[in-house]
C-alpha cells in the first residue's frame, strides 16, 4: 500500500488532475468573491435610491400641506 500511494503521488497525470482541481476551486472562489461585491452593491445602490424616494414623498407631502402629525393621525384611524 505504501509503494501504490507513492506511485500516485508520482504520476503527471494525477499531478495534473490536482493541479487543474486547484485552479478551477481559484476560479469559482473569484468569481464567487466578484458576484458577493457585486450583490453589496446592488443592495446599497438600491438602499439609496430608497431614501431619496422616501425624501421626495415626504417634500411633496409637505408641500400639499400634509404634516407628520396629521400622517400619523391618518395612519391611527384605520
Amino acid at each position: 500500500m505504501g509503494e501504490k500511494g507513492q506511485q500516485m503521488q508520482e504520476d503527471p497525470s494525477t499531478k495534473e488532475l490536482n493541479n487543474f482541481v486547484q485552479t478551477l476551486l481559484k476560479q469559482m472562489q473569484d468569481r464567487f468573491d466578484e458576484m458577493q461585491n457585486t450583490i453589496v452593491t446592488r443592495i446599497d445602490d438600491m438602499g439609496k435610491r430608497i431614501e431619496d424616494i422616501e425624501k421626495s414623498v415626504t417634500e411633496l407631502m409637505n408641500d400639499l400641506g400634509f404634516s407628520d402629525d396629521e400622517n400619523e393621525k391618518g395612519g391611527k384611524q384605520y
